[in-house]
């Protein structure tokens, strides 16, 4: 069964037996089932991760309500999250602080977002894509995870931290280690711990150097905006820049390159929208929301309970923990009509659908989502204009997840192109 196909729905019999067991290896392939027998029955489900006691949360209202809520923290700082945040040789980036140094830090690094700077980026960034679809059209194959999304995030990442394009493939090697390693401790194995510590001592080698480099030599990237800011009060202390660096390599590389893949491989699923896509270009920048709805490349958030508060009618100490699955929320069907059907139209016109979880609203809210969805429609824009026939290139069978409950990822996506 594929990410997306009705089922029946449960008797009262098996809904009495329903568990969380999404994240079991079994369910890799579409944990979309189990999202939507848990919402429609346990909605506030009791689930151990690790040996930590959490709620998962699964209903759109639900997951809105604690990410727009100051009674939800990540608690690390307080000492109350349940979730132990174990990899002391990493800095935290400012995803798991809360105010008010996530304030000051994200307030510094939203400056490399602006819209013009952005929107500047945007020629350079379909350049490319058009450049990888011609060379792949040449051959007549493309397998789109190595030799597409990650080169185009790999090149897109560069520019917007000055790191040159040769230190690519060690970027990805990085990213992959830690992407992995945003998973709970307590789920990693030793090799996993391991290799996450690697990476990270790796990856801060390098970007001391280049940060060095940048402050000697500032350039026009974010790298030398945030190392020159040094001597004013909001200053990044060295900690805090490469926490930040490391934040861009994991959330600009790795969560973009998922999201290309997830992309590809739904409209693969979905001829139809396929087609229509063909037909009507400017339903792109809609195809690209629905892609986030409809199988994100970031399944859940984690929260603490700053204090006693409610949620759906349940009542949750200080310090509880939820896991906030926007990945089912954006299947409830109180928030989005047939929910489980790829549809292409539903951001597009006077009258969208209500706003996706896939970049998180609150404080919170990815501070990269106008670059995220400037590199996917460039991807799906570059793929189409340059093509006139897409298809997988193996039996549906065969595609591989990486293990990473948090990133929904694949290993490869080979397709045939012509």
């Amino acid at each position: 069964m594929v990410a997306g196909d009705v089922s029946t729905e449960p008797t009262q019999a098996e809904s009495d037996q329903v568990e969380f067991t999404a994240f079991h290896p079994a369910h890799k392939a579409d944990p979309y089932r189990n999202y939507r027998q848990v919402r429609q029955t346990r909605p506030l489900c009791p689930f151990m991760l690790g040996d930590i006691p959490v709620t998962v949360v699964t209903r759109y209202a639900d997951c809105e309500a604690v990410l727009q809520s100051d009674d939800w923290v990540h608690g690390y700082d307080a000492g109350i999250s349940p979730f132990r945040e174990g990899n002391a040789s990493a800095p935290r980036s400012f995803l798991r602080m809360d105010p008010p140094d996530h304030t000051r830090l994200r307030g510094l690094v939203n400056k490399a977002f602006t819209p013009r700077i952005v929107n500047a980026m945007e020629p350079r960034i379909r350049a490319h894509a058009d450049r990888l679809v011609a060379d792949a059209r040449a051959t007549g194959t493309l397998e789109v995870i190595s030799e597409y999304a990650a080169p185009m995030a790999s090149a897109t990442l560069g520019q917007l931290l000055g790191v040159p394009d040769d230190v690519g493939a060690s970027l990805r090697g990085w990213a992959l280690a830690i992407a992995r390693g945003t998973d709970p401790d307590n789920l990693l194995s030793e090799d996993e711990l391991a290799a996450r510590k690697k990476a990270t001592l790796d990856f801060h080698r390098y970007f001391e150097e280049l940060i060095a480099q940048r402050r000697a030599h500032p350039t026009d990237d974010l790298v030398s905006k945030l190392a020159a800011a040094r001597d004013r009060d909001d200053a990044l202390s060295e900690t805090e820049l490469l926490g930040v660096s490391s934040l861009m390599v994991v959330a600009g590389m790795e969560t973009s390159i998922n999201y290309i893949g997830s992309a590809v491989l739904t409209l693969l699923r979905h001829p139809d929208q396929l087609a229509l896509l063909r037909e009507r270009p400017e339903l792109l920048a809609s195809a690209v929301e629905e892609v986030l709805r409809f199988d994100p490349p970031t399944q859940f958030t984690m929260r603490t309970a700053a204090r006693e508060t409610e949620v759906g009618g349940r009542t949750f100490r200080r310090g509880d923990g939820v896991l906030l699955v926007s990945a089912a929320a954006g299947r409830d069907p109180d928030a989005y009509a047939e929910p489980d059907r790829f549809d292409i139209t539903r951001f597009h016109g006077p009258t969208p659908a209500r706003r996706h979880l896939g970049f998180s609203v609150g404080i919170h809210f990815c501070l990269g989502a106008p670059l995220a969805r400037i590199e996917a429609a460039s991807a799906i824009g570059a793929l189409l204009a340059g093509s006139t026939h897409l298809e997988l290139a193996i039996d549906e069978s065969e595609l591989v997840y990486l293990p990473s409950l948090i990133h929904r990822a694949l290993a490869t996506l080979p397709v045939r192109i012509s």
